[in-house]
C-alpha cells in the first residue's frame, strides 16, 4: 500500500475556512476519482506562530494507481487549491510505502 502525503502550512487567518473547504470540497473531490481507498486528515503539532500545519494522507493500492491519479487528476485539483489560497500556504508532497 502507498500513502500519498500532502503536508500544508496554511495562513492562520484563513485556516478555519480552509479546513472546512478541505473537508467538504477538496478531499471529497480527490476521493471521487476512485483511485484512493481512504484518507486521513491530521494536524501537525508544531509551533504555529506562522501558520497551522496539516497532513492529508491518501491510501492507494500501488504506485501505478498513484501515477494514474497524478496524470489524470492532480493538476486540476492542485490548481483549484492554488487559485483559492494563492500566497496563503506552502505545501509539499511525499510518498510512503506501508510495510
Amino acid at each position: 500500500m502507498i500513502l500519498y502525503n500532502v503536508t500544508i502550512k496554511i495562513d492562520p487567518e484563513v485556516a478555519d475556512e480552509w479546513l472546512v473547504w478541505m473537508r467538504r470540497v477538496h478531499i471529497p473531490e480527490v476521493m471521487k476519482t476512485g483511485l484512493f481507498t481512504d484518507y486521513r486528515l491530521c494536524r501537525v503539532l508544531v509551533d504555529e506562530s506562522d501558520g497551522r500545519t496539516y497532513s492529508v494522507q491518501y491510501s492507494c493500492p500501488d504506485l501505478a494507481t498513484l501515477e494514474r491519479y497524478q496524470k489524470e487528476h492532480a493538476a486540476a485539483l492542485q490548481a483549484d487549491h492554488r487559485q483559492r489560497y494563492r500566497d496563503r500556504y506552502v505545501a509539499f508532497r511525499s510518498l510512503l510505502e506501508v510495510l
